[in-house]
């Protein structure tokens, strides 16, 4: 490949690969790309995400490298944007060759942030939630909850999904997109109606404030909490009582004490590594009764692995395009010449 010519995975093209490869599949794949990079986690540069925040929302980006390939994502929160007909979430990455500087990928990744958000949910899970668990309750119905819904089905089994919105319509909209896909789906009147027989409950709210979805008496012993919309500075889903009950796991503890739930505790809370406990060096759950919690804000690790998938499904089916991105002029040291040259073209 011409090295100018770097691989683009647009939004159609995106959308093209994951309904070729079937969402499921790609779900279960990720969570096992993600899975197998959290094995060897200590191979990773690892900071928290740089951020600039505003009134209205948040634009980070999100760096990581394994030595080889180095990886960044771009994304925003921005909850005010839903009124105005936009998306909460958007967000591209790419990804570059550490040897030599150059890109070797742009993608898209406001689609596959859900898939791979979504994914680490359910590879967490996979961890931490009660054996057997078959009944999930999701607690917002946005943009994120068809994915996580699938994610648990395909990679953890489950088979009934209750959920809740404040909006009827988001519950309304998510009922619609799960009707065929095997799950038996259950709408809800209340957070206390769709938490009632389940064994997992997921979080996945917008509103950048804190806020109390799940209340200490809502959450009994031994379930599994995905708290997934607390992600920033200010912004947490449940009462500080339940984290003082819950066996906390994290991602990387600098940037979750930031932004996750665990920002309501003391900064010397203890939590455990995920990475620690799939690498076997710790164990997840410890008993039946315990309450088990995932604080996912998500990491850049999730992102360079779903990175990595994406542009080795892009280059075994095509369903990319090749962008123009890199100067490259006959002789290196002739840059100017290049476009001196360009000036002659016909």
């Amino acid at each position: 490949m011409t090295l100018n010519l770097v691989p683009f995975v647009s939004v159609e093209r995106m959308m093209q690969l994951v309904l070729h490869l079937g969402v499921e599949r790609v779900l279960c794949d990720l969570a096992a790309e993600i899975e197998a990079d959290f094995r060897r986690w200590p191979a990773f540069d690892k900071t928290p995400r740089v951020a600039s925040h505003s009134d209205v929302g948040v634009i980070e980006l999100m760096p990581t490298s394994d030595g080889e390939t180095y990886g960044f994502k771009y994304v925003n929160g921005h909850p005010s944007n839903m009124k105005k007909g936009l998306q909460t979430v958007t967000a591209f990455g790419l990804l570059a060759d550490v040897a030599t500087g150059y890109p070797l990928l742009l993608s898209e990744m406001t689609i596959l942030t859900a898939l791979r958000t979504a994914a680490t949910s359910a590879m967490a899970a996979k961890w931490l939630a009660p054996a057997g668990a078959t009944s999930m309750a999701l607690i917002g119905n946005g943009a994120q909850a068809e994915f996580q819904a699938l994610g648990f089905k395909a990679v953890c089994g489950i088979t009934e999904v209750r959920l809740y919105d404040i909006d009827p319509e988001a519950t309304a909209k998510c009922v619609t997109n799960l009707a065929g896909s095997g799950l038996r789906v259950v709408a809800c009147g209340s957070p206390e109606a769709a938490i009632e027989g389940a064994q997992i409950i997921t979080t996945v709210t917008a509103d950048k404030q804190y806020a109390t979805i799940l209340t200490d008496n809502m959450v009994g012993a031994g379930v599994h909490i995905n708290a997934v919309g607390g992600d920033c500075p200010g912004k947490t889903e449940l009462h500080r009582d339940i984290l003082l009950r819950s066996g906390i796991f994290v991602e990387y503890p600098d940037q979750t004490r930031i932004e996750g739930e665990i920002q309501q505790l003391p900064a010397d809370h203890p939590v455990t590594e995920l990475w620690q406990v799939i690498a076997g060096q710790t164990p997840g759950r410890t008993d039946a009764r315990q309450i088990t919690l995932f604080d996912s804000v998500g990491f850049a690790i999730e992102d360079f692995s779903a990175l990595r998938y994406i542009l080795a499904k892009a280059r075994q089916t095509g369903h990319f395009d090749n962008l123009d991105m890199i100067a490259d002029p006959d002789d290196p040291r002739d840059l100017y010449g290049m476009l001196l040259r360009a000036a002659c073209r016909p």
